[in-house]
């Protein structure tokens, strides 16, 4: 099966070479980051030792961000690996300096993750929330180097507890220690009898929560919003903007909407304030204007901003949920901000709880998204009882990475000066 299995690999990535051939752009940046890639997976010092994290994307590099932080700081003497495997995450956070390497993860094949090992004096590995890579796996625990994995999240239709998936269920038993969103994964590693296994919650609460204390200031946002309340956009996409800005129309005279949304290509940016009567784009409102008057709408056309402007945000929606799924709500919720959203969010721990629990609203048309917005905007007692919801979860999600500090204490650095 491990022969099927690695060859299935081979042929993964034969594919995405070809895509890039092709002309697909984001398979391009994944064959080239691959190029050359052994002159950065090498270690420049043999005696040092190596925490390795390796993530998927840039969601997860979020998630896993508060605990590498943290290993940083109070155990220095370990070099940092860092690797991805999408270009989404690599291409911004390439740079990342708490890491001292950052590089593609080369595929999945024995070769690949033994030369790795053997490149590094690796003294544990950290995968974030269901990245699955069987190989290394394999050759982690043939080395006797621990692997952990953080905010990892299991849904009961995963393949791993599919009828056919019985080799998969086997490999993951090479991991040291599971550190879980919730009681549903706990349940399920349990029920295929791997126990080593913790509820901690999402890091990544840890880490919107590190940024909502920073509290920066946006001068110019508040100039735009200038004493009005304050709708945001976020992560937008098409499907979603369809909704929002026949909305904008029924907008009290209040209340402002800033759309900021996830393609800010100018082809996608176009499309959107062609259909927009009264609008600024942010590039413009950073430069002073003679004109008092602060338009009806706001469309970032930026990248970087989003999750520290929805302060400003009296309710927010955030989009995705009429695509595949829905974006990052934390960076709201951890203001206290109700959140709209679309109607696929199922993957996500904290959408389902709130949407559970009354503080957070999936919506499927143009007439439920209108109802819950001006819910919202009219009845005050029910506005603060969802805020109030919405802080309640946060304050009780917040500290999963002191909850996994406690544990690598005891468990993985309890030898370390």
């Amino acid at each position: 099966m491990r022969l099927l299995y690695s060859l299935a690999i081979r042929c993964y990535s034969g594919m995405i070479s070809l895509a890039s051939l092709l002309g697909n752009a984001k398979a391009r940046l994944w064959s080239q980051g691959r190029r050359k890639q052994w002159d950065r997976l090498k270690s420049d010092d043999s005696d040092a030792e190596w925490i390795w994290f390796h993530v998927s994307s840039l969601g997860e590099f979020e998630q896993g961000l508060p605990l590498i932080e943290k290993i940083k700081e109070r155990y220095p003497k370990y070099k940092l690996l860092l690797t991805f495997f999408s270009p989404s995450g690599y291409e911004p956070r390439k740079n990342f300096q708490l890491a001292d390497k950052v590089a593609y993860m080369p595929s999945d094949t024995l070769t690949n993750a033994k030369r790795l090992v053997d490149n590094f004096n690796i003294k544990a590995a950290f995968f974030v929330k269901y990245d699955f890579w069987f190989n290394y796996m394999k050759v982690l625990n043939d080395n006797d180097i621990p692997l952990y994995y953080i905010s990892a999240l299991l849904h009961s239709n995963h393949y791993f507890f599919k009828f056919y998936a019985s080799w998969f269920r086997k490999q993951l038993r090479y991991v040291k220690h599971y550190f879980v969103q919730n009681e549903e994964t706990e349940n399920l590693l349990k029920s295929i009898g791997i126990v080593n296994v913790t509820v901690t919650g999402d890091t990544r609460f840890d880490r919107v929560y590190d940024i909502a204390r920073q509290s920066q200031s946006f001068p110019e946002i508040e100039n735009f919003i200038n004493g009005r309340k304050c709708i945001i956009a976020g992560s937008s996409w098409q499907t979603d903007e369809r909704f929002l800005i026949p909305f904008i129309e029924r907008m009290p005279e209040n209340y402002c909407m800033i759309i900021a949304p996830h393609d800010i290509s100018d082809s996608h940016i176009n499309q959107i304030t062609s259909q927009l009567k009264d609008y600024r784009l942010y590039t413009e409102i950073q430069q002073p204007t003679a004109n008092s008057q602060s338009p009806k709408v706001l469309v970032v056309n930026t990248i970087g901003i989003l999750k520290k402007i929805y302060r400003y945000a009296r309710f927010a929606y955030v989009g995705g949920g009429f695509m595949s799924s829905i974006h990052n709500t934390q960076e709201a919720l951890v203001y206290g901000c109700p959140v709209v959203i679309g109607p696929k969010y199922h993957k996500f721990v904290e959408a389902v709880d709130l949407v559970k629990d009354g503080g957070m609203f999936s919506v499927s048309n143009q007439q439920e998204l209108n109802d819950i917005f001006e819910r919202l905007i009219n009845d005050e007692v029910f506005y603060d009882k969802v805020s109030n919801i919405c802080q309640d979860y946060v304050k009780l999600s917040i500290g999963a990475t002191e909850k996994i500090l406690n544990y690598l204490q005891a468990d993985l650095f309890a030898t370390t000066p």
